[in-house]
């Protein structure tokens, strides 16, 4: 794992007073970056990005609720109101009245910049996103974790699959080999895919499935066309859990789609996959629409 400098943390409460776990790192006066991760994820997926980007940008990453330090959701907590609220919520707690700041957002995290798009503080705050590795609709009938042809039989077993109420156990051999089948590229590295296995494993199990649920049923197809601000799409070419027909189709419906970068061999979790390639394009955004420039070692990259 990624050694990350020391947070700033704070409690930011949502609309519906749920806790949601941020940390802050890098200087208070610089441009900010507001990282949201995805589904069985926490704030460590983004290690790699926040290491690269302290040093010059305010970085601010949160726990989706129900994952890392945020609480697990009480009965109907799940849904992408929530996820929406909660984004809000920490854009209130961080950023002044009309600040802006570049947004990534990975997998549901995607999905929850797309979910806020049409709100009006999200408006206020957000100068550009980034939306990796996630789609809008059809998730599980457009996934390829399942072997099958295309059809309601695959749809219903990848619904299955993913939405299963099992326990993940503990990381081992066997678990590292389904989850790099399931959700990365065939050619990632042992020390990226334990990593991706740790942080995937310690999502509690209710909040796995509360989740789960939501997402097999998602269409953010609407609130897509709302996102209206400058939009980064970026996904890996071997990715089973999103596969790049989702980001094809949401460089083409976006008001203002800045570019469509597919990586060769890379699966889902992009940011742990290519952490080079996620950090240069958050960096592409922060320049173009923050006017953020690299300073030490990153200028002279």
């Amino acid at each position: 794992m990624i050694a990350l400098p020391e947070p700033r943390a704070l409690v930011v409460r949502s609309a519906d007073g749920a806790s949601v776990h941020t940390e802050v790192y890098g200087p208070e006066d610089a441009p900010t970056v507001v990282l949201s991760h995805g589904w069985t994820c926490s704030i460590g997926f983004w290690a790699a990005q926040i290491r690269a980007l302290a040093a010059d940008h305010r970085v601010v990453a949160y726990d989706q609720r129900g994952h890392g330090r945020s609480p697990v959701p009480a009965p109907g907590g799940y849904s992408t109101t929530a996820l929406a609220d909660d984004l809000e919520a920490v854009l209130a707690a961080v950023l002044r009245p009309g600040e802006r700041a570049v947004l990534a957002g990975h997998s549901m995290g995607g999905m929850t910049i797309m979910a806020a798009a049409g709100r009006p503080r999200f408006r206020d705050h957000a100068a550009a996103v980034l939306l990796c590795s996630t789609g809008p609709s059809r998730l599980t009938a457009e996934s390829t974790v399942v072997p099958l042809a295309p059809g309601a039989l695959r749809t219903r077993l990848t619904a299955a699959v993913l939405g299963s109420k099992a326990p993940l156990g503990p990381v081992n051999g066997v678990s590292r080999k389904v989850l790099k089948y399931a959700t990365m590229g065939p050619a990632s590295a042992p020390d990226r895919v334990d990593a991706c296995a740790r942080i995937v494993h310690a999502c509690p199990r209710p909040s796995r499935y509360g989740w789960s649920q939501v997402l097999a049923g998602i269409d953010l197809e609407a609130d897509l066309r709302e996102l209206r601000v400058p939009a980064a799409v970026l996904v890996g070419t071997a990715d089973r859990l999103t596969p790049p027909v989702h980001s094809r189709a949401m460089a083409g419906a976006l008001p203002h789609c800045t570019g469509l970068t597919e990586l060769a061999g890379m699966g889902h979790m992009t940011p742990v996959e290519a952490p080079e390639a996620v950090t240069a394009q958050i960096r592409e955004l922060t320049l173009t629409y923050l006017g953020a420039r690299p300073t030490g070692k990153e200028a002279k990259a």
